[in-house]
């Protein structure tokens, strides 16, 4: 990079200390560098002049080039200062008002002179006029960065617009710092690159996005620079993948023995998906080499990861290693533990569960037949990585939900092999590939998009207050039918200022609309053990309506339960509407979501609720939800890892990303120390990409 880039910003023409220092303080620049990559926030087209004459109804802004005069001040009704002067082209006439700044504008009017006019046409006692109007002199001296072009404007500040850098100022400025250092803006992408790519050079893309010669230099040039910036992230994120490969070293897997063939030929409940098939292929290749697996597994509701996570665990038994399951409570630990204890015991392996709050002799018989290695697949919550538990030879390590777990606490558990366990991660959040393909620099991701056949989508229906009648009306045949429902309510407690009818007041509702059923109540001030003792009874149909916040969201299965009901659904987001939808449909019998609104609906609120009743597709779901709250609120404040890119944007340009995603995937793969002649260009720019990024993302 040319040193001019390092220049401080307060030598710039058109700048000096006091701007300097506010540019500082206002907008991060410092330097030219700094400078040079500040870019509009919009621009205007000023390139077609008008005349005149051709001046019609249909012409909110014009540009108009000719010559002021007929200049005269007058008073208002109120005795304001009201200049007014006329302006024609040759073609025309008509006349220019200014309220405001009366006395400036007066001494500075460039009166008799060739200039450039632009503002908003209107009439006035049935004459043309503009009010306002922005003039410039055409002359070689004054340059025409200000007119008969398209126009950039730049974000500013009330204080740096105070100190002449509003809108124009900013072009002066940028301006006069391209005129000085155009010529040194270097290229950081090989050639090769931009030929595969039909990108355009660096040194056209940021003049032309400062001061587009068309529109359609500007959208080339920004097209370039958005490459630019996702290829660098991808690349950043490549090189994280190739070390944590190098430095994650695991056993291999090579053989599929008999555990996997004998279960997968004789005792499968039913037949595989297709897109189990290709998941697992993916994780039968990462197994087979020498470097620690670190696959998402993402998959709906009922789509089959544990299946997918139990022939895994065969593959690891057939290599002679022992599994982990680590789930995030409790109950869906044992759900795990009754699921994979019947299979396990088909292949004649043995299974242990591990989780808080069991008898000391149970617990001590459990950690000695794991650390003997009598135990294949060991399954439990957060207990699994306390000290006292030893593998004799842990292989794979499987963790449900892994965004309910720390990284310290996944740590503990891999710290327990010698060397790294494979991580096999399973999630029933779907996360847009766009977002995935952002985040994620260590993990590959694979998608099971697939349901088994056979099974019944769940129908959703939508309702307002006024059915709520009739809603209860068919909860109540339903459960006459022997089928149990769940109730959610967004609150635990009443709001004053939320029109919310709270879990606590919801449930005392229900105990009176139901009485002939037991209706139980879960929510998360509730201890631990006072939770697992209600989610029991209703997993044993000791009771019939539960009625929860949102944290029966993940993992609970009760195939009986074929009732959703989700009060005030317009509050909740519509990933986590989907999660709670995907309690229900576990079961043979018809499953249904009813999701209750208010009547004061926002936009967004109906394109929810619509969402969720036209489509059961997760990844359909999560796209839609992207797009509507965008990456920032969809992964929620405490994600970490979410670049903020300049010009990019992670949903519309997905296109784009793909592309800077393969290249930046290739080099990395190619020459991954960077040491090819054509990517010594890169290097530079790599280091100033990566401290601007900071951390990049990971679930490991």
């Amino acid at each position: 990079m040319h040193q001019i880039w390092q220049k401080d910003i307060t030598y710039l023409k058109r700048v000096g200390p006091q701007r300097a220092q506010l540019l500082k303080q206002e907008a991060n620049i410092r330097t030219y560098g700094d400078l040079l990559v500040y870019f509009p926030r919009k621009y205007v087209d000023r390139s077609n002049v008008t005349k005149i004459r051709d001046i019609g109804g249909g012409d909110p802004h014009v540009t108009l080039v000719g010559k002021i005069s007929g200049v005269s001040k007058n008073s208002s009704k109120r005795g304001r200062s009201v200049l007014q002067a006329t302006f024609s082209d040759g073609s025309g006439t008509l006349g220019l008002t200014w309220f405001q700044g009366v006395r400036y504008v007066e001494s500075s009017l460039p009166v008799g002179v060739e200039v450039a006019l632009f503002g908003k046409v209107n009439r006035f006692n049935g004459k043309v006029q503009i009010v306002h109007p922005e003039i410039d002199r055409i002359s070689p001296e004054s340059g025409t960065k200000h007119v008969l072009k398209i126009i950039p404007f730049y974000p500013s500040s009330d204080k740096l617009t105070r100190i002449g850098l509003d809108a124009r100022g900013f072009r002066s400025v940028m301006f006069g710092m391209l005129e000085e250092a155009h010529a040194h803006i270097e290229e950081n992408l090989p050639e090769e690159l931009l030929q595969t790519y039909r990108l355009m050079g660096r040194h056209d893309a940021l003049t032309n996005i400062h001061f587009p010669q068309s529109f359609e230099h500007l959208k080339q040039a920004r097209r370039r620079l958005k490459f630019e910036e996702l290829f660098f992230f991808q690349l950043l994120m490549a090189h994280k993948r190739s070390n944590f490969r190098t430095e994650h070293a695991a056993n291999p897997f090579p053989t599929i023995g008999p555990h996997f063939n004998d279960f997968y030929d004789q005792h499968m409940p039913f037949e595989l998906t297709g897109a189990q098939k290709r998941v697992l292929k993916e994780i039968r290749a990462d197994l087979k080499r020498p470097v620690q697996m670190n696959r998402l597994v993402q998959g709906d509701v009922g789509s089959g990861k544990t299946m997918v996570a139990f022939m895994t665990s065969l593959m690891a038994k057939d290599n002679g290693f022992q599994t982990a399951l680590m789930a995030p409570t409790a109950i869906l630990a044992d759900q795990h533990f009754q699921k994979l204890t019947k299979l396990a015991e088909k292949a004649g392996m043995k299974t242990a569960l591990l989780v808080g709050g069991q008898k000391a002799k149970e617990r001590k018989a459990h950690l000695a037949a794991i650390e003997s290695g009598e135990v294949d697949i060991a399954i439990g919550t957060h207990a699994l990585i306390e000290d006292s538990v030893k593998f004799q030879k842990l292989g794979l390590v499987v963790v449900d939900e892994q965004h309910k777990f720390g990284v310290v606490q996944r740590a503990k558990l891999w710290a327990k092999a010698q060397p790294f366990p494979h991580n096999l991660i399973m999630t029933a959040t779907p996360i847009p590939r766009t977002l995935a393909m952002t985040l994620y620099g260590d993990v590959d991701v694979s998608v099971i998009d697939e349901l088994p056949p056979g099974r019944k989508p769940i129908k959703t229906l939508v309702h307002h207050e006024n059915k709520r009648l009739e809603v209860f009306g068919f909860i109540r045949r339903e459960l006459e039918k022997g089928r149990q429902a769940y109730v959610v309510y967004p609150l635990v407690e009443e709001s004053e200022k939320l029109d919310l009818i709270a879990a606590e007041k919801g449930h005392e509702l229900l105990q009176r609309a139901f009485p002939n059923f037991r209706v139980g109540l879960v929510h998360g001030k509730m201890k631990a053990e006072d939770k697992d003792i209600e989610m029991e009874q209703f997993v044993k149909n000791q009771t019939q309506i539960l009625v929860s916040t949102t944290v029966i969201e993940v993992g609970v299965d009760v195939p009986n339960s074929s009732i959703m009901l989700i009060e005030h659904a317009e509050r909740f987001g519509l990933s986590q509407l989907h999660q709670l939808r995907g309690r229900v449909g576990r079961g043979s019998e018809q499953s249904y979501c009813v999701l209750m609104a208010g009547h004061k609906l926002s936009e967004d609120g109906k394109k929810r609720l619509a969402a969720m009743r036209d489509t059961t597709d997760g990844f359909k779901i999560s796209e839609i939800d992207l797009e509507l709250r965008g990456p920032g609120d969809f992964l929620g404040t405490r994600q970490s890892g979410l670049p903020e890119f300049q010009l990019a944007n992670i949903i519309e340009d997905q296109a784009i990303l793909k592309e800077a995603r393969a290249a930046a995937f290739e080099i990395a793969e190619t020459d991954p120390q960077m040491q090819a002649p054509e990517h010594q260009m890169m290097i530079q720019a790599l280091r100033a990409y990566r401290a601007r990024f900071g951390m990049i993302g990971s679930v490991a």
